[in-house]
């Protein structure tokens, strides 16, 4: 399946590297109905090209490469899963790969291709609970409070990067995506675009609307000194402007120099080296329990589709009572 990253996906040309059969078009249907209707992130559509195809592959080799879906039991996936862990993968990696499956047969069993989900019947493999180490409300402050020179390559803009991804609890993709039409003055607002394309307004605090004001007017200054300057929707722009003049990237600061921008800062200011950006989600969302924020609206902040993936930050803040019961009480000792 050939794949363009600014205009979707060409289902309709198969890669020189992936066998044009009858398993694999539809997985190359599915996956253009995923972008279509259903505005599957990038990330989302590469993950599942890839463990669909390596599925496909794998049963052409069992059945042929004209094996119809319907003659694909339960067997045969949690056969394809042992596959994986022989070749070394974690059972994370396995579970995606199901997902992606389940997903798939899913559409295949809705549109008439199969009678049932036979996916459905494999039993996802158990995954070892790893509750994220949170930085406490005193080192987050210290860490955005002083975002200097020398630490930060633009100080200004990456305050404002600290500012809403501590501060709105906002997803590192989120934020990248931002456009300054997002930016609801007004209403002292973010307009926010979650998975699936879900969109959900978040409150922008006193704090983050004064650092992003702050890197917005430099913003404005770069763009005007730029002999070739543009204008761009995009928030957050990369240092050089690079793209700038490119309609697909229009200098737009990538998710990836996210990740090195915060960890780059969080470890100058003597947070561990696992930081990234969205351990200052955690944060907004552990810190916001502490304080005695309701989790219904918590799962709004942060745009979580299941109450149950919110209830996560329970479990952090019980950990952390526990830990200071066992410190304190002297019948834990």
């Amino acid at each position: 399946m050939r794949r363009s990253l600014s205009h979707g996906w060409d289902t309709n040309t198969a890669d020189s590297q992936t066998p044009a059969t009858p398993l694999h078009a539809l997985a190359s249907d599915y996956l253009r109905v995923l972008t279509n209707e259903r505005a599957a992130s990038i990330h989302t559509l590469r993950a599942y090209e890839r463990e669909l195809n390596s599925f496909c592959s794998y049963i052409g080799e069992i059945f042929g490469n004209d094996c119809a879906p319907a003659r694909i039991e339960h067997l045969h996936i949690r056969s394809y899963l042992g596959t994986l862990y022989t070749r070394g993968l974690s059972k994370a990696s396995a579970a995606r790969a199901l997902a992606a499956i389940r997903s798939w047969f899913k559409w295949l069993a809705r549109t008439g291709h199969v009678e049932k989900n036979t996916a459905s019947l494999v039993s996802t493999p158990k995954l070892p609970k790893h509750l994220p180490r949170v930085p406490s409300i005193e080192q987050m402050n210290r860490v955005v409070d002083n975002v200097s020179e020398d630490a930060a390559t633009w100080p200004a803009r990456d305050r404002a990067i600290l500012e809403l991804l501590y501060g709105c609890g906002i997803r590192n993709a989120e934020l990248t995506a931002l456009n300054l039409n997002d930016i609801h003055w007004a209403n002292d607002a973010i307009l926010v675009r979650g998975k699936g394309q879900k969109q959900r307004y978040v409150p922008l605090g006193d704090a983050a609307a004064q650092a992003l004001r702050a890197y917005l007017t430099e913003r404005s200054a770069r763009l005007t000194a730029n002999d070739t300057a543009r204008t761009t929707p995009a928030v957050f722009l990369n240092l050089k402007l690079r793209g700038l003049n490119s309609p697909g990237r229009q200098a737009r600061l990538t998710t990836r120099s996210v990740g090195r921008i915060v960890k780059r800062i969080a470890i100058f200011r003597g947070l561990s080296s696992d930081v990234h950006p969205h351990t200052l989600r955690h944060a907004f969302g552990t810190h916001l329990l502490e304080e005695g924020a309701d989790l219904r609206a918590i799962q709004e902040l942060l745009g979580h589709e299941r109450l149950s993936t919110t209830q996560r930050y329970t479990q952090l803040t019980a950990t952390k009572l526990a830990r200071v019961y066992d410190d304190t009480h002297p019948r834990a000792k």
